[in-house]
């Protein structure tokens, strides 16, 4: 009797990771999926995180409560202003100040040691460099660099056993692409939350970049987000 492989899915609630997951649940993956609580002000991603891996019928949601909040240096993780209503072209340039520093290195480094755990070889994340290239952790050569690194960081991969690989399906779609192809996965987009900065009941601003790029997404893709 075959057992289907299990999977290692970052889950933060937003439509990218929730996509991520549908894609490896279609896959025929057993997937476990993991959420940071790592001291962001968005910190109700988490609630629909639970409801989304619920949705798709992860074997297994866990939060993993991490301080990065410690450390500041990010308008997610501090009291620093969110940006609010910049254009297309200012969102392409620089590295944004909603940048967490090595926020996917850790968030890896912790899927890499439950993948272990699980005897899995394969790790999802929903990161994309092509609407929203300000992000260094978002990178091909980035993913390329980390995979590299954790085949030589592991047992399996010292002993030959395995090895490992981050897939990344939404690496170069665009904001409605993924938009598209969530739609065809069925993910229920009320369950997805996109805001850095929620209003005191839980409501998205509409204004920050996430919201943003989360609304040109849908326009150009032609789908209601509910």
């Amino acid at each position: 009797m075959s057992f289907p492989k299990k999977a290692v899915c970052l889950l933060s609630g937003g439509l990218d990771s929730s996509t991520c997951l549908a894609l490896a649940s279609r896959e025929g993956y057993a997937c476990y999926a993991l959420s940071f609580d790592y001291g962001q002000r968005h910190k109700q991603e988490l609630v629909l995180a639970a409801r989304i891996a619920a949705h798709f019928g992860a074997e297994r949601h866990l939060v993993t409560k991490i301080g990065l909040g410690a450390f500041g240096g990010s308008a997610l993780t501090a009291d620093i202003a969110v940006p609010k209503a910049r254009s297309a072209e200012e969102m392409s340039h620089g590295i944004p100040i909603t940048y967490v520093p090595a926020r996917n290195t850790i968030f890896l480094s912790f899927a890499l040691a439950w993948a272990e755990v699980l005897g899995s070889s394969d790790i999802f994340i929903g990161v994309n460099a092509l609407d929203y290239s300000g992000y260094p952790d978002c990178r091909p050569e980035y993913i390329e660099a980390y995979e590299r690194m954790a085949n030589l960081a592991t047992k399996a991969g010292v002993e030959g056993l395995a090895r490992l690989t981050i897939h990344t399906p939404l690496l170069q779609l665009s904001k409605a692409k993924i938009v598209e192809l969530a739609r065809e996965l069925r993910v229920p987009f009320g369950l997805t939350f996109s805001c850095y900065d929620p209003g005191t009941d839980g409501r998205p601003c509409g204004q920050c970049d996430a919201c943003l790029l989360r609304r040109k997404g849908f326009e150009e893709a032609g789908v209601e987000d509910r």
